[in-house]
Protein backbone atom coordinates (compact mmCIF):
# COMPACT_ATOMS: atom_id res chain seq x y z
CA UNK A 1 0.00 0.00 0.00
CA UNK A 2 1.24 3.26 -0.85
CA UNK A 3 0.55 6.53 1.34
CA UNK A 4 -0.91 9.46 0.24
CA UNK A 5 1.93 11.67 0.34
CA UNK A 6 -0.91 15.09 -0.15
CA UNK A 7 -2.92 14.56 2.63
CA UNK A 8 -0.18 13.83 5.04
CA UNK A 9 1.43 16.98 4.27
CA UNK A 10 -1.92 18.34 4.82
CA UNK A 11 -2.65 16.75 8.17
CA UNK A 12 1.09 18.13 9.09
CA UNK A 13 0.76 21.96 10.56
CA UNK A 14 4.59 22.28 10.55
CA UNK A 15 5.07 21.06 6.72
CA UNK A 16 3.51 24.78 5.97
CA UNK A 17 6.27 26.04 7.91
CA UNK A 18 9.57 24.13 7.60
CA UNK A 19 11.38 21.27 5.68
CA UNK A 20 11.95 19.01 8.85
CA UNK A 21 14.93 16.62 8.77
CA UNK A 22 14.89 15.72 12.15
CA UNK A 23 12.67 13.26 12.60
CA UNK A 24 14.74 11.39 14.27
CA UNK A 25 14.96 13.55 17.23
CA UNK A 26 11.36 15.04 17.23
CA UNK A 27 8.96 14.80 14.61
CA UNK A 28 6.32 17.08 13.13
CA UNK A 29 2.83 16.24 14.90
CA UNK A 30 -0.06 15.23 12.84
CA UNK A 31 -3.15 17.33 13.18
CA UNK A 32 -5.34 14.27 14.89
CA UNK A 33 -2.62 13.93 17.39
CA UNK A 34 -2.75 17.85 18.36
CA UNK A 35 -6.36 17.47 18.47
CA UNK A 36 -6.45 14.96 21.21
CA UNK A 37 -3.82 16.63 23.16
CA UNK A 38 -5.25 20.47 23.26
CA UNK A 39 -8.76 19.04 23.69
CA UNK A 40 -7.64 16.85 26.84
CA UNK A 41 -5.97 20.02 28.01
CA UNK A 42 -8.93 22.32 27.86
CA UNK A 43 -11.04 19.02 29.43
CA UNK A 44 -8.78 20.46 32.34
CA UNK A 45 -8.92 23.73 32.34
CA UNK A 46 -12.74 23.58 32.59
CA UNK A 47 -13.25 20.98 34.99
CA UNK A 48 -10.02 19.67 36.84
CA UNK A 49 -7.10 17.73 36.21
CA UNK A 50 -8.17 14.88 38.15
CA UNK A 51 -12.30 14.57 37.14
CA UNK A 52 -10.62 15.03 33.26
CA UNK A 53 -8.44 11.90 34.07
CA UNK A 54 -11.58 10.48 35.23
CA UNK A 55 -13.03 11.20 32.67
CA UNK A 56 -10.56 9.69 30.30
CA UNK A 57 -9.64 6.15 31.75
CA UNK A 58 -11.54 4.53 29.13
CA UNK A 59 -9.27 6.52 26.91
CA UNK A 60 -6.12 5.68 28.96
CA UNK A 61 -6.98 2.13 28.62
CA UNK A 62 -7.36 2.04 24.95
CA UNK A 63 -3.53 3.61 24.90
CA UNK A 64 -1.94 0.11 26.01
CA UNK A 65 -4.08 -1.83 23.51
CA UNK A 66 -2.82 0.15 20.60
CA UNK A 67 0.80 -0.31 22.09
CA UNK A 68 0.58 -3.27 22.29
CA UNK A 69 -0.67 -4.22 18.27
CA UNK A 70 2.01 -2.05 17.57
CA UNK A 71 4.66 -4.31 18.80
CA UNK A 72 3.03 -7.35 18.91
CA UNK A 73 2.76 -8.10 22.68
CA UNK A 74 0.14 -8.37 25.63
CA UNK A 75 -1.29 -5.24 26.64
CA UNK A 76 -0.75 -6.22 30.85
CA UNK A 77 3.21 -5.69 29.43
CA UNK A 78 3.10 -2.67 28.42
CA UNK A 79 4.05 0.24 30.81
CA UNK A 80 3.92 3.88 30.02
CA UNK A 81 6.78 6.02 31.07
CA UNK A 82 7.67 9.96 30.67
CA UNK A 83 10.62 8.87 27.98
CA UNK A 84 12.20 6.27 26.59
CA UNK A 85 15.61 6.55 29.23
CA UNK A 86 13.67 6.57 31.80
CA UNK A 87 11.60 3.27 30.40
CA UNK A 88 15.07 1.51 29.58
CA UNK A 89 16.72 2.32 32.90
CA UNK A 90 13.46 0.96 34.82
CA UNK A 91 14.35 -2.37 33.09
CA UNK A 92 17.76 -2.29 33.23
CA UNK A 93 17.89 -1.18 37.05
CA UNK A 94 15.64 -3.81 37.78
CA UNK A 95 18.08 -6.48 37.22
CA UNK A 96 20.42 -7.58 39.79
CA UNK A 97 23.75 -7.90 38.80
CA UNK A 98 26.58 -9.57 41.13
CA UNK A 99 30.15 -8.86 40.82
CA UNK A 100 31.71 -11.17 38.28
CA UNK A 101 28.59 -10.75 35.94
CA UNK A 102 29.06 -9.81 32.09
CA UNK A 103 26.64 -7.31 30.08
CA UNK A 104 27.42 -7.34 26.18
CA UNK A 105 26.01 -4.79 24.24
CA UNK A 106 27.05 -3.43 20.89
CA UNK A 107 29.52 -0.93 19.62
CA UNK A 108 26.98 1.75 18.38
CA UNK A 109 25.44 1.69 21.73
CA UNK A 110 23.72 5.22 22.70
CA UNK A 111 25.61 7.27 25.55
CA UNK A 112 22.78 7.08 28.15
CA UNK A 113 22.62 3.45 28.06
CA UNK A 114 26.50 3.20 28.26
CA UNK A 115 26.57 5.67 31.27
CA UNK A 116 24.25 3.36 33.14
CA UNK A 117 26.38 0.22 32.07
CA UNK A 118 29.26 1.69 33.42
CA UNK A 119 27.81 3.19 36.67
CA UNK A 120 26.94 -0.77 37.53
CA UNK A 121 30.24 -1.77 36.49
CA UNK A 122 31.73 1.04 39.07
CA UNK A 123 28.74 0.00 42.04
CA UNK A 124 28.82 -4.25 41.59
CA UNK A 125 32.18 -5.05 39.71
CA UNK A 126 30.23 -5.98 36.53
CA UNK A 127 32.02 -6.04 33.20
CA UNK A 128 30.72 -4.37 30.28
CA UNK A 129 31.81 -5.75 26.83
CA UNK A 130 31.30 -4.31 23.41
CA UNK A 131 30.92 -7.66 20.83
CA UNK A 132 32.92 -6.45 17.54
CA UNK A 133 31.32 -4.95 14.19
CA UNK A 134 31.01 -7.40 11.12
CA UNK A 135 32.27 -6.40 8.04
CA UNK A 136 29.21 -4.11 7.30
CA UNK A 137 29.71 -2.33 10.33
CA UNK A 138 26.83 -3.65 12.83
CA UNK A 139 27.00 -5.82 15.43
CA UNK A 140 28.57 -9.46 14.93
CA UNK A 141 26.47 -12.10 15.82
CA UNK A 142 29.25 -14.65 15.22
CA UNK A 143 31.13 -13.04 17.71
CA UNK A 144 28.39 -12.53 19.82
CA UNK A 145 27.65 -16.50 20.40
CA UNK A 146 31.42 -16.94 20.79
CA UNK A 147 31.26 -14.35 23.68
CA UNK A 148 28.40 -16.36 25.58
CA UNK A 149 29.64 -18.17 28.85
CA UNK A 150 27.47 -18.37 32.46
CA UNK A 151 28.55 -14.80 33.66
CA UNK A 152 26.43 -12.80 30.69
CA UNK A 153 23.99 -11.83 32.64
CA UNK A 154 21.96 -9.10 29.78
CA UNK A 155 22.57 -9.05 25.85
CA UNK A 156 21.68 -5.07 24.91
CA UNK A 157 21.74 -2.88 22.02
CA UNK A 158 19.85 -0.18 20.70
CA UNK A 159 17.90 -1.16 17.54
CA UNK A 160 18.75 1.82 15.38
CA UNK A 161 21.45 3.77 16.15
CA UNK A 162 21.72 7.81 16.72
CA UNK A 163 24.15 7.89 13.93
CA UNK A 164 25.07 6.20 11.10
CA UNK A 165 22.01 5.03 9.57
CA UNK A 166 22.30 1.41 11.09
CA UNK A 167 19.90 -0.84 11.56
CA UNK A 168 21.15 -3.83 13.83
CA UNK A 169 20.31 -7.17 13.50
CA UNK A 170 18.22 -7.29 16.06
CA UNK A 171 16.35 -10.71 15.45
CA UNK A 172 19.44 -12.51 14.91
CA UNK A 173 20.27 -11.15 18.46
CA UNK A 174 17.36 -12.04 20.15
CA UNK A 175 17.99 -15.68 18.92
CA UNK A 176 21.05 -16.17 20.36
CA UNK A 177 19.68 -14.42 23.79
CA UNK A 178 17.17 -17.23 23.68
CA UNK A 179 19.10 -20.36 23.00
CA UNK A 180 21.26 -19.42 25.94
CA UNK A 181 18.58 -17.71 28.15
CA UNK A 182 19.83 -15.01 28.53
CA UNK A 183 17.57 -11.48 29.36
CA UNK A 184 17.43 -9.15 26.04
CA UNK A 185 17.37 -5.27 26.15
CA UNK A 186 16.24 -3.49 22.83
CA UNK A 187 16.40 0.37 22.90
CA UNK A 188 14.17 0.75 20.07
CA UNK A 189 14.04 4.34 20.85
CA UNK A 190 14.47 4.79 16.99
CA UNK A 191 13.01 2.34 15.35
CA UNK A 192 9.44 2.35 16.74
CA UNK A 193 7.26 4.42 14.16
CA UNK A 194 9.96 3.78 11.09
CA UNK A 195 10.04 -0.20 11.43
CA UNK A 196 7.79 -2.75 11.50
CA UNK A 197 8.44 -4.60 14.88
CA UNK A 198 7.32 -7.55 16.30
CA UNK A 199 9.20 -8.61 19.73
CA UNK A 200 7.65 -12.12 19.62
CA UNK A 201 9.81 -12.43 16.09
CA UNK A 202 12.64 -9.90 17.60
CA UNK A 203 12.64 -12.24 20.98
CA UNK A 204 13.53 -9.49 23.09
CA UNK A 205 12.74 -9.48 26.94
CA UNK A 206 12.56 -5.80 27.45
CA UNK A 207 11.61 -3.11 24.72
CA UNK A 208 12.12 0.54 25.10
CA UNK A 209 10.13 3.68 23.12
CA UNK A 210 9.51 6.94 22.84
CA UNK A 211 6.58 9.21 21.42
CA UNK A 212 8.59 11.86 19.87
CA UNK A 213 10.57 10.75 17.02
CA UNK A 214 8.97 8.41 14.44
CA UNK A 215 5.91 7.63 15.75
CA UNK A 216 5.19 11.21 15.59
CA UNK A 217 3.64 11.75 19.45
CA UNK A 218 4.08 14.22 21.73
CA UNK A 219 7.35 15.01 23.91
CA UNK A 220 7.58 13.71 27.50
CA UNK A 221 5.99 10.39 26.51
CA UNK A 222 7.53 7.16 26.20
CA UNK A 223 6.41 3.12 26.85
CA UNK A 224 8.09 -0.07 28.10
CA UNK A 225 7.94 -3.53 27.37
CA UNK A 226 8.36 -6.22 29.48
CA UNK A 227 7.47 -9.73 28.52
CA UNK A 228 5.37 -11.73 30.89
CA UNK A 229 7.06 -14.41 32.14
CA UNK A 230 10.03 -11.60 33.38
CA UNK A 231 7.63 -9.99 35.71
CA UNK A 232 8.47 -11.94 39.04
CA UNK A 233 12.35 -12.43 37.97
CA UNK A 234 11.96 -8.51 38.51
CA UNK A 235 11.13 -5.20 40.84
CA UNK A 236 11.73 -1.70 39.78
CA UNK A 237 14.47 0.32 41.03
CA UNK A 238 11.87 2.70 42.60
CA UNK A 239 7.89 2.16 43.47
CA UNK A 240 5.29 4.42 44.44
CA UNK A 241 1.36 4.22 45.30
CA UNK A 242 0.71 3.45 41.62
CA UNK A 243 2.96 0.72 41.06
CA UNK A 244 2.67 -0.91 44.39
CA UNK A 245 -0.27 -1.38 47.36
CA UNK A 246 0.68 -0.69 50.75
CA UNK A 247 -1.00 -3.95 52.11
CA UNK A 248 0.26 -3.93 55.75
CA UNK A 249 2.06 -1.60 58.18
CA UNK A 250 5.48 -3.75 56.78
CA UNK A 251 4.35 -5.36 53.70
CA UNK A 252 3.64 -3.66 50.10
CA UNK A 253 2.38 -6.00 46.88
CA UNK A 254 3.34 -4.94 43.44
CA UNK A 255 0.79 -4.93 40.31
CA UNK A 256 1.11 -8.22 38.72
CA UNK A 257 1.59 -6.80 35.28
CA UNK A 258 4.01 -4.29 33.60
CA UNK A 259 2.61 -1.16 35.26
CA UNK A 260 4.77 -1.90 38.21
CA UNK A 261 6.91 -0.13 36.31
CA UNK A 262 5.00 3.48 36.04
CA UNK A 263 4.67 6.15 38.80
CA UNK A 264 1.13 7.83 39.67
CA UNK A 265 1.81 11.21 38.48
CA UNK A 266 1.48 11.38 34.67
CA UNK A 267 0.70 13.50 31.76
CA UNK A 268 -2.57 12.67 30.41
CA UNK A 269 -2.55 14.74 27.51
CA UNK A 270 0.39 13.52 26.87
CA UNK A 271 -0.78 9.60 27.16
CA UNK A 272 -3.63 10.76 24.80
CA UNK A 273 -1.40 12.30 22.08
CA UNK A 274 0.80 9.17 21.96
CA UNK A 275 -2.57 6.91 21.34
CA UNK A 276 -3.54 8.69 19.32
CA UNK A 277 0.09 9.14 17.09
CA UNK A 278 0.26 5.18 17.74
CA UNK A 279 -3.30 4.83 16.40
CA UNK A 280 -1.99 6.91 12.91
CA UNK A 281 0.72 4.69 12.77
CA UNK A 282 -1.64 1.61 12.49
CA UNK A 283 -4.18 3.41 10.02
CA UNK A 284 -1.53 4.06 7.15
CA UNK A 285 0.27 0.53 8.20
CA UNK A 286 3.97 -0.30 9.33
CA UNK A 287 5.04 -1.93 6.05
CA UNK A 288 4.08 0.67 4.38
CA UNK A 289 6.26 3.45 6.33
CA UNK A 290 9.03 1.21 6.48
CA UNK A 291 9.41 0.68 3.01
CA UNK A 292 8.28 4.54 2.27
CA UNK A 293 11.15 5.85 4.39
CA UNK A 294 13.80 3.06 2.96
CA UNK A 295 13.10 4.62 -0.05
CA UNK A 296 13.71 8.31 0.38
CA UNK A 297 17.07 7.44 2.70
CA UNK A 298 18.10 5.79 -0.03
CA UNK A 299 17.49 8.62 -2.56
CA UNK A 300 19.04 11.07 -0.06
CA UNK A 301 22.12 9.22 0.52
CA UNK A 302 22.19 9.08 -3.25
CA UNK A 303 22.10 12.42 -3.61
CA UNK A 304 24.27 13.32 -1.14
CA UNK A 305 27.33 11.04 -2.48
CA UNK A 306 26.61 13.34 -5.70
CA UNK A 307 28.00 16.79 -3.80
CA UNK A 308 31.71 17.46 -3.90
CA UNK A 309 32.98 17.41 -0.45
CA UNK A 310 30.47 15.20 1.22
CA UNK A 311 30.75 11.91 2.59
CA UNK A 312 27.67 9.60 3.78
CA UNK A 313 28.71 8.10 7.15
CA UNK A 314 26.01 5.48 6.92
CA UNK A 315 27.30 2.04 7.46
CA UNK A 316 25.29 -1.39 8.42
CA UNK A 317 24.10 -4.18 5.65
CA UNK A 318 20.41 -2.69 6.43
CA UNK A 319 20.03 1.18 6.63
CA UNK A 320 16.81 3.07 7.69
CA UNK A 321 15.56 6.60 7.69
CA UNK A 322 18.59 8.01 9.53
CA UNK A 323 21.29 9.81 6.89
CA UNK A 324 24.23 11.11 8.17
CA UNK A 325 27.07 13.28 6.43
CA UNK A 326 29.98 15.49 6.41
CA UNK A 327 30.71 17.74 3.88
CA UNK A 328 34.99 18.77 3.65
CA UNK A 329 35.84 21.99 5.08
CA UNK A 330 32.57 22.50 7.14
CA UNK A 331 31.90 21.92 10.66
CA UNK A 332 29.00 20.20 11.24
CA UNK A 333 27.33 22.85 13.22
CA UNK A 334 28.13 25.02 11.11
CA UNK A 335 26.21 22.98 8.09
CA UNK A 336 23.34 22.60 10.58
CA UNK A 337 22.69 26.84 10.95
CA UNK A 338 23.11 27.44 7.45
CA UNK A 339 20.45 24.68 6.74
CA UNK A 340 18.64 26.21 9.27
CA UNK A 341 18.81 29.80 7.72
CA UNK A 342 16.46 28.38 4.70
CA UNK A 343 14.43 27.23 7.26
CA UNK A 344 15.41 23.29 6.82
CA UNK A 345 15.92 21.26 9.93
CA UNK A 346 18.78 18.69 10.40
CA UNK A 347 20.17 18.14 13.64
CA UNK A 348 24.01 16.95 14.62
CA UNK A 349 26.14 13.70 16.46
CA UNK A 350 28.68 14.33 18.46
CA UNK A 351 31.14 12.03 19.19
CA UNK A 352 29.81 11.66 22.86
CA UNK A 353 26.47 10.63 22.06
CA UNK A 354 28.30 6.81 21.10
CA UNK A 355 31.53 7.08 21.84
CA UNK A 356 32.82 3.67 20.69
CA UNK A 357 31.50 3.79 17.29
CA UNK A 358 32.58 7.56 16.42
CA UNK A 359 35.82 7.11 17.68
CA UNK A 360 36.50 3.96 15.97
CA UNK A 361 35.30 5.57 12.61
CA UNK A 362 37.23 8.57 13.68
CA UNK A 363 34.85 11.10 13.65
CA UNK A 364 33.89 14.26 15.44
CA UNK A 365 30.50 14.74 15.14
CA UNK A 366 28.61 13.94 12.08
CA UNK A 367 25.02 16.23 10.47
CA UNK A 368 22.11 13.93 11.38
CA UNK A 369 19.14 14.11 8.18
CA UNK A 370 16.38 12.02 9.13
CA UNK A 371 13.73 11.21 6.89
CA UNK A 372 10.17 10.62 7.23
CA UNK A 373 7.03 10.09 5.22
CA UNK A 374 5.69 13.35 5.27
CA UNK A 375 8.60 14.56 3.76
CA UNK A 376 8.68 15.08 -0.27
CA UNK A 377 11.43 14.62 -2.96
CA UNK A 378 10.96 18.11 -3.74
CA UNK A 379 12.50 19.04 0.22
CA UNK A 380 14.70 16.15 -0.51
CA UNK A 381 16.18 17.92 -3.48
CA UNK A 382 16.01 21.21 -1.79
CA UNK A 383 18.21 20.17 1.50
CA UNK A 384 21.09 18.67 -0.81
CA UNK A 385 20.71 21.72 -2.89
CA UNK A 386 21.13 23.89 0.30
CA UNK A 387 24.39 21.17 1.39
CA UNK A 388 25.75 21.97 -2.02
CA UNK A 389 25.37 25.57 -1.80
CA UNK A 390 27.06 25.95 1.67
CA UNK A 391 30.89 27.28 1.45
Amino acid sequence: MSLDLNRLRAETPGCRHVIHFNNAGSSLTPQPVLDVMIGHLQLEAMIGGYEAAAQAEKQQDAVYQSIARLINCGADEVALIENATRAWDMAFYSLRFQKGDRILTSVAEYASNYIAFLQIAKERGVEVVAVPNDDHGQISVAALEQMIDPKVKLIAITHVPTNGGLIQPAAAVGAVARAHGIPYLLDACQSVGQLAIDVEAIGCDFLSATGRKYLRGPRGTGFLYVRRTMLDRLEPPFLDLHAAEWVAPDRYEMLPDAKRFENWERPIAGILGLGAAVDYALALGLPAIEADLRRKAAILRQKLTAIPGVTVRDIGREQGGIVTFTKEGIASADIKAGLAKSKINVSVSGRSSTYLDMTARHLSDVVRSSVHYYNSEDEIEQLCAAVAALR
